[in-house]
């Protein structure tokens, strides 16, 4: 019989903090199985795999960050909701450096709840660009760059990468700062348009998820 109480969704959260203690990629069912004081094979009644473990611990930590994010975004505009945005990413990211790690986990094809969830924090990081008003394609040029910074950035931190004396804080808001001047100037510069601009279309005629790929409606 299951322990009594145990669910998925409890699994999965065990697995989530865990993940934040040894590492997304060292996660086992093993050590899940641990820390919930039950034999592994108990685990099999309530997640399927080690592969759905780090699904459901991948969808939950998008859902998470994107909140986290949203909440504070909410009511600012252009440079000010980007530096919430980042703030706010990259605390939760130092938190939760095992979710963190699990959110570049791109959703299957076929997986319409993580391809839902991805949506939705592809769709924030969208609203806090609105405001450098991006023409076409380029919004999609932005938000992958602004992404993939934070995270990179993030990443690092988390993994102890930076060991020169500067503070870590002030060389993080240099990079966030050094986006947003390069954001601004790409709204002034109207007049011309890259190669790479031609022929794409507008990137709100599709679906995005977190990875920066499309998903035809």
């Amino acid at each position: 019989m299951p322990r009594a109480g145990l669910t998925p969704a409890a699994v999965i959260e065990a697995g989530a903090a865990l993940a934040d203690e040894v590492g997304f990629t060292n996660l086992t069912m093993g050590l899940v199985a641990e820390r919930l004081g039950v034999r592994t094979p108990s685990l099999y009644k309530h997640v399927d795999s080690l592969d759905a473990l780090r699904r459901g611990i991948a969808i939950q930590a998008k859902s998470e960050l994107t909140q986290a994010v949203a909440r504070a975004a909410v009511g600012r505009y252009g440079p000010d909701a980007v530096r919430a945005f980042a703030d706010a990413y990259r605390r939760w990211a130092l938190d939760h450096p095992g979710r963190h790690a699990a959110t570049v986990r791109a959703p299957a094809a076929d997986d319409e709840e993580d391809q839902r969830v991805s949506n939705e924090a592809v769709r924030v990081l969208y609203d806090v660009l609105a405001g450098f008003e991006l023409r076409d394609a380029r919004i999609v040029d932005a938000a992958r760059s602004l992404r993939a910074a934070i995270h990179g950035f993030a990443a690092l931190e988390a993994a102890d990468g930076f060991g020169l004396t500067r503070d870590v804080t002030c060389s993080y808001h240099f990079l966030i700062d050094s986006l947003i001047t390069g954001l601004r100037a790409d709204r002034l510069d109207h007049s011309t348009s890259s190669d790479d601009d031609q022929g794409e279309q507008h990137p709100f005629a599709h679906r995005y998820h977190e990875t920066g790929t499309t998903i035809p409606d």
